[in-house]
């Protein structure tokens, strides 16, 4: 017959700490980014790669382009005409980073 031991032990929590489920620390992540855009500023932020890397690697690569660009339905807004600044959905952004890195960045 296998032993147990019962502990009850008081773990003190830091001033100004809250815990909480990690369930809704992903929600609250997502609600950071619910209705909002980025702008080529925040993706280079997001991605720490200047606006050349990321068009040359993301935005222009044919097979991202067909998903990304708004006129296919995507969430990216390309821009027409010189002075018109890009646009990208926050939160569809986000995501789309998330489950293309492997190849984003493993194309060298």
């Amino acid at each position: 017959m296998q032993q147990q031991l019962s502990v009850n032990l008081n773990i003190p929590v830091p001033e100004g700490t809250v815990l909480i489920k990690k369930v809704e620390l992903e929600e609250l992540k997502r609600n950071e980014l619910t209705g909002v855009y980025w702008t080529m500023k925040d993706l280079e932020n997001r991605v720490n790669r200047k606006q050349e890397w990321v068009k040359e690697n993301i935005l222009y690569r044919p097979k991202f382009k067909k998903i990304l660009d708004v006129e296919n339905g995507g969430f990216v807004y390309y821009p027409q005409k010189r002075g018109q600044t890009w646009s990208f959905h926050a939160i569809k952004m986000a995501d789309f980073l998330d489950r293309h890195f492997q190849e984003i960045f493993n194309q060298y």
